[in-house]
């Protein structure tokens, strides 16, 4: 498959990913199961790569984004495989990145976490994130959990670029399921914090 047995003769240094880069290489000097920096690495590619142009509102490259998710998501779980689904949590749904093809470069289990992250399902219906988070913890998927929270958490901070509507709409999911979910979760300070951010909109 294109560029699997070349990617990192061209994967190239972000601010992004060297933060998140960084972070993960100090604390692999202090846990016993090292992340595999070199699958971190891969899948930033794939996410720079397929992601492309894409832009947030904010007018950052899109796929800032996912990377800062992994970050966000590291002071949590330190798994590879939650690191690289956390990377390419939104392939699938915005890019031409295929289930196979993950399946191929990062093996089924990647490939069957980056699908329960993904909002448009088999039937090519779009459903919404109360919804699957509502599933992932029916299925007790709370690993996934944790990054579609940080993922929430990381667009809550920019929402006021959207525009009131959406920002209104958004808000009122987040207090309706993220701020229970965090809770649950045992992330009081993140519950906070989204908390102070909705209050702010609504």
């Amino acid at each position: 498959m294109e560029d699997v047995n070349c990617w990192l003769e061209k994967f190239k240094k972000c601010s992004y990913s060297n933060k998140l880069l960084t972070k993960l290489l100090l604390l692999n000097k202090t846990i016993a199961n090292k992340i595999d920096i070199t699958e971190v690495k891969k899948a930033i590619y794939y996410a720079r790569k397929y992601h492309g142009e894409q832009k947030r509102q904010s007018g950052e490259p899109y796929y800032s984004h996912p990377i800062e998710v992994a970050f966000m998501v590291s002071d949590y779980l330190l798994r590879t495989d939650i690191l690289v689904t956390s990377i390419l949590h939104d392939v699938l749904e915005d890019t031409k990145m295929t289930f196979e093809m993950i399946k191929y470069i990062f093996g089924e289990r990647v490939a069957n976490q980056v699908m329960d992250l993904t909002r448009i399902k088999g039937d090519g219906n779009k459903i919404s994130s109360e919804a699957m988070v509502n599933s992932l913890w029916l299925q007790k998927k709370y690993d996934l959990l944790f990054i579609k929270e940080m993922d929430r958490l990381h667009n809550m901070r920019t929402i006021k670029i959207k525009s009131p509507e959406k920002a209104n709409k958004i808000s009122r999911e987040t207090l309706g399921a993220f701020l229970v979910l965090a809770a649950y979760l045992g992330l009081n300070n993140v519950e906070e914090e989204l908390r102070q951010l909705c209050a702010h909109l609504l």
